[in-house]
């Protein structure tokens, strides 16, 4: 069995997200009844889509991680626990006694909800399953047993589709993909912050009148307020703020302006990458939609995929490259913070892209949101860390010379990582018989009221209907 699971975990770690999504896009668009050849062209389609995202999200992890360090450098400080990035996080989640079980784990689960009825999500991001092994392995790390931590996975697989449901017709109505969920906790897990500090702000007078999403930002603006203008205007503050000492004044330049053509790209390709996504789901969305009608008539199926296909929004972005240097001021300030940012502050985007439905879109309020996020997240970082780095090491993952402990914004900021370590180190299989019972009870209280739930996430309107496929070609 074990040789099995292994087997299993070198075929994921090998092929990577942008190969193993489109080979299990296909395989599930088939099962659903779709035509081999157009279940085809959508994986692959799909796969393309995914690996341009992966290229601009690459350029703009280059670009903020560039500028990110001239920043810490200008300033001088120095802290003792090191974000070495998500790559690192998913390396040492798969690499964990978790991770060799996580992925049938995670079907599992996934399969015993659908067929209870209790989720309507089909969560094909399999590669995204570390998120699951990573929490499950920092349980081990505090506990000593596989046991937890393989039942702390399942839980937070669990939890993943729960959210997903519950934001799934926010996240269709606002970002405009039909047939979609989103089963990612490191973007979920902002929502219930999102929906607290909302309530709040609607309740200060002044700051509750203001509303700058960018389509009112645009209107006020006109050109200048274009996604592509503002991504060129902040990527250029933050090379003025990033390389104002960097040398002659020749190379000051050089950096500012490359910094802001890279972002300004940045801001004009992730949209045109997602509507390549689009593109590909279609048949996979449709085919899931007369697969279940034929057999349970109008109960609807949802296609569970990564949040980075909500990070082409110009609200997430905005706001995400607005937080770049709030969260280097954050890690500065914060009394009693010992995590120094650097790998991951390219992903603050999949952060904030939750909030966007719940505030309207408006970027102050995801600014906001996205401030109170990161300093909670420094202060759960700073607590995880020695668990993270414990993990990392039973993991066999390399530390960085000279570093004694280790985090990432990806999953090491995350809440509800705290809250799952904690119940269990603390209580054992109280917490996690805990854990299990609030999970349920959500689960029931969103099945009882599910609109009243979807309400609070943003879905103020009725979801889109789903886009009409388009025309078959000949090779179909």
């Amino acid at each position: 069995m074990d040789g099995l699971l292994s087997g299993l975990k070198t075929v994921v770690d090998s092929l990577g997200a942008t190969v193993l999504l489109p080979i299990v896009i296909f395989i599930i668009a088939v099962v659903l009844g779709a035509r081999p050849g157009r279940a085809f062209r959508a994986g692959v389609t799909i796969g393309v889509a995914f690996i341009g995202i992966n290229l601009v999200i690459g350029l703009m992890f280059t670009s903020l991680s560039d500028v990110a360090q001239a920043i810490v450098k200008n300033t001088g400080i120095t802290r003792d626990v090191v974000d070495v990035g998500w790559p690192s996080a998913a390396a040492i989640a798969f690499g964990s006694s978790v991770g060799l079980w996580v992925i049938p784990i995670g079907i599992a689960v996934n399969v015993l909800l659908l067929m209870t009825r209790m989720t309507r999500t089909l969560n094909v991001d399999v590669w995204n399953f570390w998120h699951f092994a990573f929490i499950g392995s920092l349980v081990v790390a505090a506990t000593g047993s596989l046991f937890y931590g393989l039942v702390a996975a399942a839980l937070m697989a669990a939890l993943a589709l729960l959210f997903a449901d519950w934001t799934a017709k926010a996240v269709q109505r606002f970002y405009g993909i039909p047939g979609v969920s989103v089963p990612h906790l490191a973007s979920a897990q902002i929502l219930p912050i999102a929906i607290a500090v909302n309530w709040v702000i609607d309740r200060i007078p002044g700051l509750n009148a203001i509303n700058l999403d960018t389509d009112v930002i645009q209107k006020k603006l006109g050109v200048f307020g274009e996604p592509v203008i503002l991504g060129l205007a902040i990527g250029l503050v933050l090379g003025a703020i990033g390389y104002y000492d960097a040398g002659a004044a020749s190379t000051v330049v050089s950096k500012v302006l490359q910094t802001g053509m890279n972002l300004a790209a940045v801001m004009f390709l992730l949209p045109r990458m997602v509507k390549i996504l689009m593109e590909g789901l279609i048949p996979v969305s449709e085919a899931a939609r007369t697969f279940v009608q034929k057999r349970a008539g109008d109960r609807e199926i949802l296609v569970g995929l990564d949040s980075a296909i909500l990070i082409g929004h110009p609200a997430a972005i905005s706001s995400a490259l607005i937080l770049v240097p709030i969260a280097i001021v954050l890690s500065i300030i914060l009394p009693g913070n010992r995590v120094i940012l650097f790998a991951d502050l390219a992903v603050i985007p999949f952060l904030v892209a939750m909030a966007a439905p719940v505030v309207g879109g408006n970027v102050l309020r995801m600014v906001i949101i996205g401030t109170i996020t990161l300093a909670v997240g420094f202060y759960v970082a700073t607590g995880l860390a020695p668990l993270f780095t414990s993990a990392a090491v039973a993991a066999g993952f390399a530390l960085p010379e000279g570093t004694t402990q280790i985090t990432s914004i990806v999953d090491g900021f995350l809440w509800v990582s705290y809250v799952v370590v904690e119940a269990v180190a603390g209580l054992g299989i109280v917490g996690l018989l805990a854990l299990l019972a609030v999970i349920a009870l959500c689960f029931i209280a969103f099945h009882r009221r599910p609109a009243a739930w979807e309400r609070l996430a943003g879905s103020d309107d009725p979801a889109p209907a789903p886009a009409k496929a388009p025309a078959a070609t000949p090779a179909e």
